[in-house]
């Protein structure tokens, strides 16, 4: 996982990690990854609203069988 920032988002009443990692990672696996980013708020389970997180820039290195077969399939399998 790379550590550099992408970006900041200011949150609203009612937003949760899992909905913010879904947003901006389209998986709410990341929840985590945003709370590491943001540690003055890794005890908040549902923001007030106006809180500034950092948006960390996460790079996914799970293996994806899909991408393998991609490069290594021939076009016409």
């Amino acid at each position: 996982m790379a550590r550099d920032i992408k970006g900041q988002f200011t949150c609203a009443a009612g937003d949760q990690w899992d909905w913010l990692a879904l947003i901006f990672y389209k998986s709410e696996k990341y929840a985590a990854d945003l709370m590491s980013a943001n540690p003055e708020y890794s005890g908040v389970s549902v923001f007030s609203g106006g809180e500034k997180i950092l948006i960390p820039r996460i790079e996914d290195t799970e293996y994806n069988e899909e991408a393998e077969m991609a490069v290594t399939s021939a076009p016409w399998k």
